[in-house]
């Protein structure tokens, strides 16, 4: 095929994925010039193309192998990424599924901005928003990262520049948070970010019984990659505003996430008993003061985290937080930390305009 417009890139790590899915919801539904580079890791693409059907004879369709024994999904996106040669390039999971025209839609709003980066809506198949990055109202061009809260996007999901970006890769090796350092490079660099807040959605399915990212697994290996990302030179180099901002996401997603995702699994604290003490410390030493305007509610759990306490009650701690209209989640120990941008009450009100937005598109679709 002549030279795409778009590489889009699908790593499969298993023949019992739904390649099948993910590959129609692209193919059967760009009218631009695509190619999809599907990387069949440790496994024979043979497999993986008796499950495309009629697909598999498709021009735009690349199978390629890689087999490197590594239990990550950075490895294949990698690959895909290296070979890539259009003018933008994206990632996509492999359970995951495009809504009809989504590629089209990202290139027009790339072209109407002028973006090098341009990120989807996002939504669960279930029918769940995804209201993150909580942008300010009515924002969908020249984002940015610290005003517009962007690296509450944790994927590189969309379309990016290989112009801009193309020497980006994610963290090799890594089983998870592979591509949190290649975001944050993506959301804090000197270059146009666009939102496609109201065209067709990227669409994440969780009816793989095997996805390697939401497998189970202990805290340290689940938070292996946030010391390697906050000792990351270029990461570091970054302005203030922007690593506290970076760090205040990091604690509450990924670190108090961490403890969250854990009820009801016992005895995973006593086995690693400093482990979130020590990610957080890094954080301090990242992005020092990023504890200000966390809430009430975060700051008792850090203090809990900080005082040795037993997991059941760093987990009760963990539900706290997430309750959306409670005092303690809303405001933070001072005026100062409630109001600003990252404060509490305007991340809720960011991501309560987003998720409304969203699902003002559904109803209308």
């Amino acid at each position: 095929m002549s030279r795409p417009v778009v590489d889009l890139v699908i790593a499969v790590h298993s023949a019992e994925r739904p390649i099948e899915r993910a590959t129609a919801s692209v193919l059967d539904a760009t009218d631009a010039a695509i190619r999809l580079t599907v990387v069949c890791h440790d496994l024979d693409a043979a497999r993986i193309e008796a499950r495309l059907g009629i697909h598999s004879a498709d021009p735009r369709l690349r199978l390629v192998e890689l087999r490197d024994g590594i239990r990550s999904p950075s490895g294949p996106f990698n690959r895909g990424l290296e070979i890539a040669d259009a003018e933008f390039t994206g990632i996509m999971g492999s359970d995951d599924e495009l809504e009809p025209g989504a590629v089209d839609s990202w290139l027009r709003r790339q072209r109407d901005d002028r973006a090098h980066v341009v990120i989807p809506r996002l939504r669960f198949a279930s029918g769940r928003t995804v209201s993150s990055p909580p942008v300010r109202p009515f924002r969908s061009r020249h984002l940015d990262g610290v005003r517009d809260r962007l690296s509450y996007r944790s994927a590189p999901l969309g379309i990016f520049s290989r112009e801009q970006f193309g020497g980006l890769r994610l963290e090799s090796g890594m089983r998870n948070g592979g591509d949190l350092a290649f975001v944050a490079q993506l959301w804090f660099a000197d270059a146009a970010v666009s939102f496609d807040r109201g065209g067709p959605a990227y669409v994440i399915n969780d009816d793989a019984i095997d996805r390697v990212t939401f497998a189970p697994k202990p805290v340290s290996t689940e938070l292996e990659w946030l010391p390697r990302l906050t000792g990351r030179a270029e990461l570091a180099a970054l302005p203030a505003q922007a690593r506290v901002a970076l760090a205040r996401k990091l604690a509450r997603v990924h670190v108090f996430g961490a403890i969250y995702n854990r009820r009801g699994a016992p005895g995973w604290l006593a086995r690693e008993p400093t482990v979130l003490d020590d990610s957080l410390a890094s954080l301090r030493v990242f992005a020092p003061g990023f504890e200000r305007s966390l809430s009430r509610a975060d700051h008792r759990l850090i203090a809990a985290i900080a005082a040795g306490v037993e997991e059941h009650e760093l987990v009760r701690l963990a539900t706290v937080r997430r309750r959306p209209d409670s005092w303690s989640t809303l405001t933070a120990p001072t005026v100062a930390g409630t109001i600003d941008r990252d404060g509490p009450f305007r991340l809720a009100l960011g991501a309560f305009i987003v998720g409304r937005s969203t699902r003002a598109r559904q109803e209308r679709v």
